[in-house]
């Protein structure tokens, strides 16, 4: 019977004051019997618009409807018929922006939760059945993936099931790429990641760590190794700095660099031994994802303050509605329409605070966003010891550099095709390293996209 209850089922969560000091997932996921209510608030469309706004085109109608009838296993197999990595954009994709824009119960109430109920069939099955995937028989054509990322594990696995004998190169000592690096565990829990890396091994696909393409090996090599096709995948891991006064002194990092440390190199868990600023005041400049999960790692590591400070209004972060929720929630405090202008230090070269100059909205820029001015005689200094900056970030120049023919543009991300190959014959790409700092979702619909060009281009 169909639910026309106009708010989404609510999804079970920890305490605010509670999660704020600990690294525990806080969303819970919905139990079979929230799920099926959830479930059947779905129309089942005939012309499902939530279809068209999924990057790489979940068939939803059909897997929320076997959700509705309590058969969760065959919903996991209508997802992943096209999906490889359900429980990860469950719960990092921003739906409401995509999937959940176009559904037609957002006209007069909330849309269904199609990312919550992605996320409960991939976690069901993983609990439940979890079954490894058979391996295809190979075709003996050797394809590289650099980056073992949301892209990279994409096209590994649309390659593997192909036949192809796929090798994944990973920089970093552990495979996931931002997935591990990058995403708290509160966000998203390693062990989930590790398990699609197992999934991706059972299909016979190669992990390789420890590989940073272009300095253990470089693209001509691994064509000289017997690699028909490459796939670069790498990410954009670069970060950037304001270039203010003081962003040098002690207790000024990037978001990146306190991410790693926290997430990869787990800082939180006294068991490792991992160096990392115990911080009292945190201010975090940007107002993205990452800067999110910067703030509410720096509150889950200790520090008494935590601030957000963003040049523009709240309304104009990119960040996603539920993680701003989730940090005011948590007691992280945002500086909207604030920017800072210096670091400021103390006699040992040490953060000490951070001067801010307020700012007002004036006429659209190129980007169609209104363009923040300086507010003249309105400076302030925010008492913190220690900036983390998130401002985002750009592709490592290092594949670049060591591979001739391969042209970026200004921003050095690679250039593609519609066909996502680079410049250079074979080579092909997609992600970040292509679109620059973007969704997991999106990096993993140019991931499908690289594996179906690179089987054609193969084929030939």
């Amino acid at each position: 019977m169909a639910n026309m209850t106009l708010v989404k089922t609510p999804m079970p969560e920890q305490d605010p004051k509670v999660r704020a000091r600990n690294f525990k997932e806080v969303a819970l996921g919905y139990t079979p019997e929230q799920a099926i209510e959830e479930a059947n608030r779905c129309l089942g469309c005939k012309n499902p618009k939530c279809v068209e706004g999924c990057p790489v085109n979940v068939r939803i109608p059909e897997f929320i409807k076997k959700v509705q009838e309590g058969d969760f296993k065959a919903a996991y197999e209508i997802i992943t018929s096209t999906n490889a990595l359900p429980a990860l954009s469950g719960r990092v994709c921003p739906q409401e922006s995509q999937c959940e824009a176009k559904c037609v119960r957002g006209i007069k109430g909330e849309s269904v939760a199609i990312g919550r109920l992605e996320r409960f069939v991939a976690d069901w099955y993983r609990e439940n059945v979890n079954a490894m995937p058979e391996k295809t028989p190979s075709n003996g054509i050797k394809v590289a993936v650099v980056g073992s990322g949301p892209a990279g594990m994409t096209a590994a696995s649309d390659l593997a099931k192909k036949g192809y004998a796929v090798t994944m190169f990973e920089a970093l000592h552990t495979a996931g790429g931002v997935l591990v690096y990058g995403i708290p565990e509160f966000r998203l829990p390693k062990a989930i990641v590790a398990n699609e890396i197992t999934k991706l091994e059972a299909q016979g696909v190669v992990v390789m760590t420890n590989m940073v393409i272009g300095r253990v090996l470089t693209i001509d090599e691994l064509f000289e190794m017997g690699y028909k096709a490459v796939f670069v995948g790498s990410g954009a891991g670069l970060p950037m700095f304001m270039n203010i006064p003081g962003e040098s002194l002690k207790g000024v990092m990037s978001a990146n660099e306190y991410l790693t440390r926290t997430n990869l190199m787990k800082a939180y868990d006294e068991n490792y031994d991992t160096p990392i600023i115990k911080s009292k005041s945190v201010a975090v400049v940007g107002g993205g994802n990452v800067a999110m999960d910067a703030a509410r790692c720096a509150m889950r590591l200790g520090a008494e303050n935590v601030y957000v400070v963003y040049r523009r209004g709240e309304a104009e972060m990119p960040a996603r509605l539920e993680e701003k929720h989730h940090a005011k929630e948590e007691g992280i405090e945002f500086k909207t329409l604030c920017n800072p202008i210096e670091i400021v230090g103390d006699e040992n070269g040490r953060v000490c605070g951070m001067k801010c100059i307020r700012m007002e909205l004036g006429e659209p820029d190129a980007s169609g966003r209104r363009r923040p001015i300086e507010v003249p005689d309105s400076e302030f200094m925010l008492d913190v010891d220690t900036v983390i900056m998130s401002l985002g970030t750009s592709p490592n120049p290092l594949i670049r550099s060591t591979t001739p023919g391969l042209e970026t543009n200004r921003k050095g991300c690679l250039i593609v095709n519609e066909n996502e190959m680079t410049t250079r014959d074979g080579v092909f790409a997609g992600g970040d390293a292509v679109t620059g700092a973007a969704t997991v979702i999106l990096a993993m619909g140019a991931g499908k996209k690289g594996a179906a060009a690179i089987d054609a281009y193969l084929q030939k």
